[in-house]
This record gives C-alpha cells, sequence and structure tokens, in this order.
C-alpha cells in the first residue's frame, strides 16, 4: 500500500480531520496530566528545512520525543539536496531508512515531487502554497474555546499567501464563510477560490470584513523570501493593520489568532497579543498537540515479538 501523506487540507476527508482535532485535544490533556505514551517508539522522523523555523521544529521534534519516536532535523546544506542531487533520488533514499518525512520548503512542487517518490509518509512543514499544519492548531484552538467552526463567520486580514490558501482549504472543509480583505495585487489562489465558490468572500474594505466575525486571523506582510518587497509591502498593507479597534466591530466573543512570528506595530497594532481576545499563544502550543495526533495517523507503529 503507497503511502498516507499530508501536503495539504485536502489530503483528508472532512471526518478525519475533526478526528485529528479531537485526538489533539486528548493528547494535549494526557501531556497535562503527565501520562507516558509512546506508540512511535523507534521511529524516526526525518525533518527538512529549507525555511528558517521556531515553532514549527520544537513541535514536531519535541512530538517525536513524546511520542517516543526521535526527530532529525535536516538542512539543504547538510545533504546532498543542497548539492544538486535530484529530489526524487533523495527521496527514495531518505524514505528507505525514516518512518517519515517533514518538509518545509519554498516551492510546493518540492513537496509532491518527493512525496510522489517517498514510500514513507511526507508532511507539509509549510511551502510557499499551504501551511497545513498550522490551520490543524488554529481549528483545534477555536474549537477548544468556543465549539464548532461550521456555520461561523471567519476573516482572513492581509496578504493572499499559504495561510490565507489554507484558510481556504479550511473553510471548505469545515463548512464555515471566509472574507479575505486584502489590497489589489495581493489576493489568494484563484483556483481555491473557484473550489470554495460562496464559502468564500474578497473584500477590500477589512471594517466591512470583521463585521460580525467570529475568528480574526493574520500574518506578517512579508514573508520569507519577499524581503526585497518589503518597502512596497509596508505602503500597501498599511491600512489593513489589526488593531483591538478593529476587533470592536466583530462578534462580542471573537477570537483573534497569528500563526506567529508577529511584527508589533506592522499587521498588528502594538498591544494586540495582549488584548483578552487574543489567542495566539494558545495556538502556538497547540501546533505540537495537532502535530502530533497527525503523526499518530500517519506513521506506522513499531511492533516488537514479544
Amino acid at each position: 500500500m503507497s503511502a498516507r501523506h499530508f501536503l495539504s487540507l485536502m489530503d483528508c476527508t472532512t471526518e478525519e480531520l475533526n478526528g485529528l482535532l479531537r485526538r489533539a485535544i486528548e493528547l494535549k490533556d494526557l501531556r497535562n496530566r503527565n501520562m507516558i505514551f509512546e506508540p512511535l517508539k523507534n521511529r524516526v522522523l526525518g525533518m527538512i528545512f529549507e525555511k528558517a523555523s521556531t515553532r514549527t521544529r520544537l513541535s514536531f521534534e519535541a512530538g517525536m520525543i513524546q511520542l517516543g519516536g526521535h526527530g532529525m532535523f535536516l538542512s539543504p546544506r547538510d545533504t546532498q539536496l543542497g548539492r544538486g542531487e535530484p529530489i526524487s533520488d533523495s527521496a527514495i533514499v531518505m524514505s528507505s531508512m525514516l518512518d517519515g518525512i517533514m518538509i518545509r520548503t519554498f516551492a510546493h512542487s518540492t513537496l509532491t515531487e518527493f512525496a510522489a517518490h517517498s514510500r514513507v509518509p511526507v508532511i507539509n512543514g509549510l511551502s510557499d502554497e499551504l501551511h497545513p499544519c498550522q490551520l490543524l492548531a488554529d481549528m483545534q484552538t477555536f474549537l477548544e474555546k468556543r465549539g464548532s467552526i461550521a456555520g461561523k463567520t471567519v476573516v482572513w486580514i492581509g496578504d493572499g499567501n499559504n495561510m490565507c490558501n489554507t484558510y481556504i482549504e479550511a473553510a471548505i472543509q469545515f463548512n464555515f464563510q471566509l472574507r479575505i480583505a486584502c489590497p489589489a495585487g495581493y489576493e489568494p489562489s484563484a483556483t481555491l477560490l473557484a473550489k470554495a465558490g460562496d464559502r468564500v468572500q474578497i473584500l477590500s474594505d477589512p471594517r466591512e470584513a470583521v463585521a460580525g466575525a467570529h475568528l480574526v486571523s493574520t500574518d506578517v506582510w512579508t514573508s520569507m523570501g519577499q524581503e526585497e518587497e518589503a518597502e512596497e509591502r509596508l505602503a500597501s498593507f498599511r491600512p489593513y493593520q489589526v488593531t483591538r479597534e478593529l476587533l470592536d466591530l466583530a462578534a462580542e466573543d471573537v477570537l483573534f489568532m497569528h500563526c506567529l512570528p508577529a511584527h508589533r506595530g506592522e499587521e498588528i497594532s502594538l498591544d494586540l497579543l495582549d488584548d483578552p481576545r487574543s489567542v495566539a499563544w494558545e495556538q502556538a502550543e497547540n501546533r505540537l498537540h495537532a502535530q502530533k495526533a497527525l503523526l499518530e495517523f500517519l506513521i506506522e507503529p513499531a511492533y516488537t515479538n514479544a
């Protein structure tokens, strides 16, 4: 049987995704009660990082250790991937020695090509197109705080980037309405918008977008690899800063999320992460629990003979 990969939220059914969220909450409770649970003992996850990371590396490495396994950090400069070895060749060799592979990369095609030649699960730790592991944590956080997100109104403010694209996939899978407030020229994937249909609405005015919203989320205006565009982006996105005053236009029980790192004074006001409506810190921690549920779901346990 071919390996099961997680490159996109669309790689799972809605039922499977909701199951992952429930399992993440269970695993979080086990950790909070200091219960040892090691279904992946003797399993090894290779973690390939083409982009810098704090939360992704910590959550996957700590998660594998807590599940009884091991997370192995790999950078292109330390492997033949950085010296021109074809992705397909690397995938064949690495997947013969590892039990799962997480890749944090630039081009999404790197993930799809690697997965096509891997005999073990490949997980998207972030690409320029999608960030599905972050959305698992976001959806877990909302579920814990407010219950089911189905039928709710979610707002994305800012760049139509990989996070925005994945929120569109989440709107499809978790059945919520998504409003996207972004400047002209920074819209998300047209292909994903077409798939989402009337679940997603594009607006230019963030005040109109947040009216009555149950969840508001944003991200930095300049992502890794876009540094040369920073000055132009700052000018374009300045009207899209999320502030306490903007959140006041949303529903009374609105939650604010940010996938971090945050640039205070740019995409958010200086004080927003201190607002009681912000759940960014819980959201960050839930990367650990959601990904542990994902690892348990994808990687076959190592059984030993008695």
